[in-house]
């Protein structure tokens, strides 16, 4: 049996692993930065220009690239018509993190008020092993 198995293999049961990058040892902007310079990582604005947000660090995390591809999918083609429609007038879009990383293990959007709607973007980690 192999040795990161360990008393759990005696019983059948696997341990799920993490699948993914791993972006544990980026614990500041300036790593982060030049990941983004390089090309593997690229800035996410958490509220989008088209809802009034701006370029500046409060509202900016860094994350793979293709991420803040999937993020303007969901905020241009599902919570931009909501709004459009009267159903949701606030929105939030939350980074969850992991450790000292400073890239978002994912992200929380949800839009409200007076209806519902939340999804979450799963990066990396542990985030990945949700149902």
């Amino acid at each position: 049996m192999p040795a990161d198995e360990g008393d759990d293999a005696m019983f059948g049961l696997r341990r799920k692993k993490p699948h993914g990058p791993d972006f544990s040892d980026i614990t500041s902007e300036s790593a982060a930065a030049a990941l983004a310079a390089e090309g593997s990582l690229e800035k996410l604005l958490l509220l989008p220009p088209e809802f009034g947000g701006s370029d500046i660090p409060p509202n900016l995390v860094y994350v793979p690239v293709g991420i803040a591809e999937v993020k303007q999918q969901i905020d241009l083609g599902v919570v931009r018509p909501l709004v459009a429609d009267g159903t949701v007038t606030r929105y939030t879009a939350t980074p969850e993190y992991a450790g000292d990383s400073f890239i978002p293990i994912a992200v929380v959007i949800t839009a409200h008020t007076p209806g519902s709607f939340t999804t979450t973007i799963n990066i990396w980690g542990e985030a990945l092993q949700r149902g």
